[in-house]
């Protein structure tokens, strides 16, 4: 907000519109100033009267300026006079100021489409808060909201690019607001905005989203890096300077025109690259990073080479994406070298267009405005058809509760290319499996899918694929999809679009096969897990469905989890407090969450704990400290039964706690696996745990004469959910019939 409110402010203060219309027309022509300013002069009124009313969003935040950052947002962008309008007229009409019939009659149609369009888009922040509150059905209201909205940005892309200035303006803006709207609004746009603007191939709105964002939801790490940046920012000025320096003197001594930049890392993609690679700031290699843009792409591959002959360049650190582009038309050579004085610097090669592309994305593309689509400005369609797959996605599941997963799971920045038999190219997210490339091709072929081939061998469904494989997908008519491919710990899918399709395919069955197949997922697995006496009743009450067979059927369709039936389990075996005893035994000061313990005490500091030898209690399980004398807090699980002893015995020690927010240690539990004996059945048992990093601590085996086997093994992990996909890949062994949590 920094031009609005500083270059065109008169000297009473106020916005002085006329300047700053003159300088909107130095970016974008504008063929009708006056309807620019009348627009103007609406915002301003109606402001005046907010203010007048005391009824402003926030006293210390301007709409007009609001209004007129998302103007310059769009100008930014080359957006078209009516998009200019619409943005500046957009905040009376959403605060219930302005009314659309108004809006058309004073400035058309088109202008009050845009605004309606840009209205609906609200839609997105109620998918995401009933997701935060993990709310099982939406209306159909809300359902049809979401349909139009996507229906809106897919007729008139507009209509997401003014929402997405508008959010851009307003974060720009909540440094000013209350502490909690500032969170409101960083978690919105993280979650909804900036993947969408990231899906649209806008880069430069996306960056500044992310980092904004990011600057208020992990305060203390944005500052950290921000931090590391300002104290080597002027060394990595001139370092940089003079690499752009020799690469310029060098690719225009090859003949070739070019353009070469240093760029700046953004905060937020350091630091998810940090977190993603686990690596120091150190080894972060595009701290320091040069831009290169020439005029054709044979002159990029020519660009790359002059840049190898300089430097070495660092393994694994190359990536061709102007052979195979992203998913959302990103396309530009990124490699990273040994610098100058042996430091790393990322080197980007690509051609101006493909500049145009990766900072304006969809806005290079504009099909109302006569572009032919036909030759190389298909970018715009690629991004449209996008829209359209994600609307025949909402369509076929009619849960909108995942929406926003799907956009977030779309917008990661690294992708596969496989091959179909026929030669074409499909992408797909990082280890997705044979079944996700299925249904990614079409959703009959993942339904029919019995086997894989990747290269010309038979893989299982499990497989993980890789880039330049060749998948051939086998199919039969009698196949159908299974319900082990739903949880994604047996590994069949990683992607919420197949999940989706699988959940749909089994919703459109029969109930009563629903019913029995949910009662046969649900009941095994709650014995599995150790849960007894478990009032399932209760638990579809709490997820706001009518019965047991109802909650049966919900889990045969797919539209309930197991682990959110597993989750309201938990809380049935939550220990009722016991204040009054625990009053006259310790202290009362207030609770103490200290950071890195993996055990909070409730109504204490912090204390010796440790966990009890008897159940075993792991993260995620009930829990109850029992206070034993000169040892600590001894840690039980809350059906323990030798802590069942302790209460009738000695209820005045009993006392509430919770495992921490991240637990460090790994936890021993004790696991029955039965099996029909064969040959090698230990040794799979074992590598099985030890191909998923799970140490074995202990091992007993007992053959029966019945040609079964016992066994009882105690291994690490570190939290229930860890138990329960170990628990699946030792059932999926040959000849095992049985594995559970052992309840010594």
């Amino acid at each position: 907000m920094v031009k609005v409110r500083d270059d065109h402010l008169s000297q009473d203060g106020r916005v002085d519109i006329d300047a700053w219309i003159q300088s909107l027309a130095d970016q974008v022509e504008l063929k009708d100033e006056d309807q620019i300013r009348a627009a103007c002069d609406l915002a301003q009124k109606f402001e005046s009267e907010a203010i007048a009313n005391h009824q402003q969003w926030n006293a210390n935040i301007s709409s007009l300026q609001i209004a007129m950052e998302m103007t310059q947002v769009l100008a930014e962008l080359h957006m078209d006079q009516a998009s200019l309008v619409a943005a500046i007229i957009y905040r009376p009409v959403r605060e219930g100021r302005l009314s659309l019939f108004q809006v058309e009659r004073q400035f058309g149609e088109e202008i009050s489409n845009l605004i309606d369009g840009v209205l609906k888009m609200a839609a997105i922040t109620q998918v995401q808060t009933a997701s935060k509150q993990k709310v099982l059905g939406q209306s159909e209201a809300q359902v049809e909201h979401m349909r139009k909205m996507l229906v809106a940005m897919i007729d008139d892309v507009r209509v997401a690019l003014i929402k997405l200035a508008e959010r851009t303006s307003i974060i720009r803006a909540v440094k000013e607001a209350t502490p909690e709207q500032r969170l409101k609004v960083a978690r919105e746009v993280f979650d909804i905005y900036a993947p969408l603007a990231h899906r649209l191939g806008i880069g430069q709105i996306k960056w500044e989203l992310e980092d904004l964002s990011f600057r208020y939801l992990e305060p203390e790490a944005y500052k950290k890096i921000a931090t590391l940046l300002d104290e080597k920012r002027l060394d990595r000025q001139e370092y940089v300077g003079k690499v752009v320096e020799t690469l310029k003197t060098a690719i225009e001594g090859a003949g070739i025109e070019c353009d070469i930049q240093g760029r700046a890392k953004h905060i937020y993609s350091i630091w998810r690259k940090m977190r993603r690679k686990n690596i120091e700031f150190s080894e972060v290699y595009d701290i320091r990073a040069v831009r290169i843009l020439v005029p054709e792409v044979k002159d990029c591959y020519a660009a790359l080479g002059i840049t190898h002959t300089f430097w070495k360049h660092i393994p694994q650190e190359f990536d061709d994406y102007v052979a195979n582009p992203k998913e959302n038309g990103y396309r530009s050579l990124h490699t990273a070298v040994i610098g100058p004085e042996g430091k790393a610097l990322e080197v980007q090669i690509r051609t101006h267009e493909m500049h145009d592309d990766a900072e304006l994305g969809v806005c290079a593309h504009w099909l109302y405005k006569g572009t032919d689509v036909s030759g190389k400005d298909n970018g715009y369609e690629e991004k449209i058809s996008w829209l359209r797959q994600v609307l025949e996605w909402h369509d076929e599941l009619g849960d909108v509760s995942e929406f926003v997963g799907q956009l977030r799971e779309d917008s990661t920045p690294d992708r596969i290319y496989v091959f179909t038999p026929d030669g074409h190219v499909v992408d797909l997210q990082p280890n997705s499996t044979p079944v996700d490339f299925a249904y990614r091709v079409h959703t009959e072929i993942g339904h029919r899918c019995r086997g894989a081939k990747v290269n010309g061998r038979i893989v299982p469904l499990t497989h993980a694929l890789q880039t330049g494989e060749k998948i051939e997908i086998l199919t039969s008519r009698d196949a159908r999809p299974s319900r082990d491919w739903l949880n994604f710990d047996n590994g069949y899918i990683t992607t919420s679009r197949s999940k989706a399709k699988i959940a749909n395919w089994f919703k459109n069955q029969d109930r009563d096969q629903n019913i029995s197949d949910g009662k046969g997922i649900l009941e095994p697995e709650l014995r599995r897990i150790g849960f007894t006496n478990i009032d399932v009743q209760q638990i579809a009450k709490d997820l706001n469905i009518n019965s047991i067979d109802d909650l049966y059927a919900a889990v045969g369709a797919g539209t309930v989890r197991t682990t959110q039936v597993l989750n309201h389990a938990h809380k049935q075996l939550e220990p009722e407090e016991q204040l009054d005893d625990q009053l006259t035994l310790l202290p009362t000061h207030p609770v103490k969450a200290v950071s890195g313990d993996d055990v909070y005490i409730h109504g204490v500091g912090k204390l010796m704990t440790s966990l009890a030898t008897c159940c075993h209690p792991v993260p995620g399980d009930p829990i109850v400290g029992y206070i034993t004398q000169g040892r600590g807090i001894s840690i039980h699980q809350a059906d323990c039964g030798n802590l069942l002893n302790l209460k009738r015995n000695q209820a005045k020690r009993i006392t509430d706690v919770s495992w921490g927010k991240a637990p460090e240690k790994l936890y021993p539990v004790e696991l029955a696996i039965k099996a029909y004996d064969r040959k090698g059945l230990l040794k799979d048992i074992t590598l099985a745990l030890a191909n998923e990093g799970v140490n074995i601590i202990a091992m007993n085996t007992l053959s029966q004469e019945d040609g079964t086997a016992d066994f009882l093994v105690t291994i690490e992990i570190d939290s229930l959910n860890h138990l329960g996909k170990m628990l699946n890949k030792l059932q999926q062994l040959p000849n095992v019939m049985d594995v559970r949590r052992h309840n010594q």
